[in-house]
């Protein structure tokens, strides 16, 4: 009777300690996000990386210190460059994010960030992609409309680029009326479709912002290329360049706008 009557409180007492243990943990898990986040904020990215892996392995399902370390891991990739260690930082913060969006896949952080470390390593199309997703939950998010037309400008760029130096040009920025036929046909086959959905996104990001002099600036960009794939049509080729410069202009004028909203926000276009 008495070894049966020690059984549930044993048990009880074995529960109760089990959880002193669990929120101590918690709370250490806490102490560690928040060293980590001090670390972030002040550019220690790998310090920041220590305490959000403390804090994870203190409190597993601690769902914040997980995108933390992500966004850690993201701050470390280097954009444009190409080597193992670079990668795999990519990598492991696309683990992360991807691990936040295994639980919700309509988590916006997770899916800007893995749209924008892709983007970084090179990866345009899956980042192009994520931007979409982004736009289905989010419509009127004019960035991820103008990411899209940048990603195509730079596909495009490269591609027309690449052609030119084949025919011994550098692009002009006025259709190098010079290149042959068959790399105007190449230019052409190889650069509509990303011309095209380039411009779409563009004046869609316009649309939504007005003043969004950087997304301007690319529409003014998108456009020179668009006059390179005229192939002999002199008139579309100059059409095409009179756009180009009619963003441009936009682009300085809705500059100055916002530049006047700026100083507006801070008197005398000083910040303490």
């Amino acid at each position: 009777m008495k070894l049966t009557a020690r059984i549930p409180v044993t048990a009880a007492l074995l529960a109760l300690l089990l959880g002193s243990v669990t929120g101590c943990n918690r709370l250490k898990a806490r102490d560690q996000l928040t060293k980590g986040v001090q670390a972030f904020k002040n550019a220690q990215y790998e310090e920041a990386v220590n305490h959000f892996q403390n804090s994870i392995a203190l409190d597993p399902n601690y769902e914040d210190a997980k995108l933390y370390l992500a966004t850690a891991y993201s701050y470390q990739v280097v954009p444009n460059l190409d080597t193992p260690e670079n990668i795999a930082i990519a990598q492991k913060a696309l683990d992360g994010f991807n691990a936040v969006l295994a639980k919700d896949p309509n988590d916006l952080t997770a899916l800007r960030q893995v749209a924008s470390i892709n983007r970084n390593i090179k990866r345009f199309e899956p980042a192009k992609e994520y931007e979409k997703k982004v736009i289905a939950i989010d419509p009127n998010d004019a960035e991820a409309y103008y990411t899209i037309g940048v990603v195509d400008w730079m596909q495009a760029y490269k591609n027309m680029i690449t052609i030119l130096a084949a025919d011994g040009l550098t692009d002009d920025a006025n259709g190098n009326v010079k290149k042959s036929k068959a790399a105007c046909q190449k230019m052409k086959d190889q650069n509509t479709d990303l011309v095209t959905d380039g411009l779409q996104n563009l004046h869609k990001a316009v649309d939504i912002n007005p003043t969004y002099d950087e997304a301007m600036s690319y529409l003014n960009l998108t456009n020179r290329i668009k006059a390179q794939m005229e192939c002999g049509d002199d008139a579309a080729r100059k059409a095409d360049l009179a756009e180009a410069d009619d963003w441009n202009n936009k682009a300085l004028g809705a500059r100055k706008i916002n530049e006047k909203k700026k100083e507006a926000k801070t008197p005398g276009g000083v910040t303490m």
